[in-house]
């Protein structure tokens, strides 16, 4: 699964097998994931980030310390500022969470429901696709030459014809230098392979 639509079709799925919504955060480095997605009522989301709650997270502490899944109704998970029970008050009644990767490049998800608890097979499929996701979005080591100048001049403001001629190539070439690089950084648009160039310190 390396394109676009092998990705969108993972999130798809997961999105039906989470109706409350769910979060995924791609190879959290640095405190911020590289990629996320998320479908979490706007309500929710918005009293969420307005308090500050990542910080105060169960799941948060839970994801960096360890890998593997765990229901937001087990026990054994600590929950001292009661974020699941405001959760519920958005729907969020019932939840999992999925944490894998490296601590260097760790990826979380967490799926909510809003009538029931997940079954296990839910949460081991909701796992391979997180799975999934994190080995297909691996970020790049190193970019082209090539792809990194044409990258530098767009990032410069330069537009293709500019840069081009700057470059010494033809435009059709500069073109084909960036579509290699947003490939190479599944983005879609030139801009977001530029930010994540960036976040990825490749440029």
């Amino acid at each position: 699964m390396s394109s676009h639509r092998g990705i969108d079709l993972r999130l798809h799925e997961l999105g039906l097998l989470a109706p409350a919504g769910y979060f995924l955060g791609l190879h959290i480095r640095f405190t911020a994931p590289l990629m996320t997605f998320q479908t979490y009522d706007q309500a929710w989301l918005d009293h969420y980030t307005n308090n500050g709650y990542v910080l105060r997270d169960p799941m948060t502490a839970w994801g960096f310390s360890t890998t593997g899944t765990i229901r937001w109704s087990d026990k054994r998970l600590p929950d001292p500022f009661g974020l699941f029970a405001e959760a519920a008050q958005y729907g969020l009644k019932y939840g999992a969470t999925v944490s894998y990767g490296e601590i260097s490049s760790r990826t979380i998800a967490s799926i909510a429901h809003s009538e029931r608890e997940f079954t296990d097979e839910e949460i081991a499929r909701v796992a391979s696709i997180v799975h999934e996701l994190h080995d297909a979005t691996e970020p790049p080591s190193e970019l082209t030459t090539a792809q990194i100048e044409a990258l530098k001049c767009i990032a410069g403001g330069d537009r293709h014809a500019a840069a081009a001629a700057k470059l010494g190539i033809s435009e059709s070439a500069l073109k084909a230098r960036l579509n290699s690089a947003r490939q190479r950084l599944m983005a879609r648009t030139t801009a977001e392979a530029i930010q994540r160039a960036k976040d990825y310190r490749l440029l």
